[in-house]
C-alpha cells in the first residue's frame, strides 16, 4: 500500500478504522511484509461465539501469522478494555524483549485510545448495581441515566451511546465520583502514541456503506443466522457478548419478531449506524494518527 509511513523495526504498528474498512487484511499485509504477528482490539471479536458476526478472520484468512486474544472469551465470563490491557500487556513485553512485532487492530476506539493515553482505574461495578442499570436502560432508555450524572461527565461523554451513559452512571454510583474525575487522574499510558506507528482507515461514506451491505449478505450466506442460532438459549441482550451488530435482530427473527428479509435489513442498518459512530469517535480522538484513505 503505497500511502502507508515509515514503519520502524522496533515499534509496534496501530490499526483503527471503521468496520468493513479493510483494518484485517491491512494488519495481515504488513505482518506478513514486515514480520510481527496481529492482535485483536476490536471488543466484539473477542467473544467466542461469533465467529461470522463479529467479522473475527477465519483461518484462511490469517494468511500462517499467529492471531492474538481473537475468540478467546465465552459468553458470561466478564471483559472490559482494563481486561484487554492487562491481556496486551505481556505482548508488548515479549517485543521489546526481542519478540516479535504486534501489529494491533480494531474498530474499538476506546481500546486504542486508553493504550495509547491511559485509562483510569476505575473499581468494577457491583452484580446487583449493574443489574439495577440494566434494569432501568430497559425500562427509562439512556437519558434517564444520563440525567443524573455529575456535571463534567456529562459535559465530556458520548450522548449517543447508551453503554458509555450506563457506564458513567454506575462509575458514579458505586464510587461517589464522576467518571470524568477518575479520568483526570489517568496513569500512563501502556504504548504511548509516540512509541508506536498509528494507522487510522478513513472511508467514503457510501463506499463503507455498500461494503458494509455486502459482507452482511455473505455472513448470512455464510451461516450468521445458525450462529445466532445457537446462542438463543443464553440470550442476554443486556450482556456485553449480545452487542454483536446484527445479533439482536437475527435473534428477533429466531423469536418471531421480524421476518428474515426484515431482520437482515435492520442489523445492515444497525452496522451503518454503528460504522457512523467509530467515524466520528475516530475524528475527535485520533487527529495525530497516520490516515489512510479507502477506497
Amino acid at each position: 500500500m503505497t500511502d502507508l509511513p515509515d514503519i520502524p523495526d522496533e515499534f509496534p504498528v496501530l490499526i483503527a478504522g471503521p468496520t468493513a474498512s479493510g483494518k484485517s487484511a491491512l494488519a495481515l499485509e504488513i505482518a506478513q511484509a514486515r514480520g510481527g504477528v496481529v492482535v485483536n482490539a476490536d471488543a466484539l471479536q473477542v467473544w467466542s461465539c461469533w465467529r461470522l458476526l463479529s467479522a473475527r478472520p477465519g483461518p484462511e484468512e490469517m494468511g500462517g501469522v499467529p492471531h492474538l486474544l481473537y475468540g478467546h472469551r465465552a459468553p458470561g465470563e466478564a471483559y472490559s478494555v482494563g481486561h484487554w490491557l492487562r491481556e496486551l500487556a505481556p505482548i508488548l513485553a515479549a517485543h521489546r524483549a526481542g519478540g516479535p512485532r504486534p501489529v494491533i487492530v480494531g474498530g474499538t476506539g476506546l481500546y486504542l485510545t486508553a493504550l495509547t493515553e491511559g485509562l483510569a482505574e476505575v473499581p468494577d461495578t457491583p452484580p446487583a448495581l449493574r443489574a439495577e442499570a440494566n434494569a432501568r436502560m430497559a425500562s427509562e432508555g439512556p437519558g434517564a441515566l444520563l440525567a443524573e450524572l455529575d456535571a463534567a461527565t456529562a459535559a465530556r461523554i458520548d450522548r449517543l451511546n447508551p453503554a458509555r451513559i450506563q457506564r458513567a452512571w454506575e462509575v458514579l454510583r458505586t464510587t461517589g465520583r464522576g467518571l470524568a474525575a477518575w479520568q483526570d487522574e489517568t496513569p500512563p499510558p501502556l504504548l504511548p502514541r509516540a512509541q508506536a506507528v498509528p494507522l487510522v482507515l478513513q472511508a467514503e461514506r457510501d463506499w463503507l456503506a455498500a461494503r458494509i451491505d455486502l459482507r452482511f449478505a455473505q455472513m448470512m450466506a455464510e451461516g450468521a443466522l445458525e450462529e445466532a442460532r445457537a446462542m438463543l438459549p443464553l440470550w442476554e441482550p443486556e450482556a456485553l457478548w449480545a452487542k454483536a451488530i446484527g445479533a439482536p435482530e437475527l435473534i428477533a427473527h429466531l423469536r418471531g419478531e421480524l421476518t428474515l428479509p426484515e431482520a437482515v435489513a435492520a442489523a445492515q442498518a444497525a452496522s451503518r449506524q454503528y460504522a457512523k459512530r467509530q467515524r466520528t469517535w475516530f475524528r475527535a480522538r485520533m487527529r495525530g494518527w497516520h490516515n489512510i484513505q479507502r477506497p
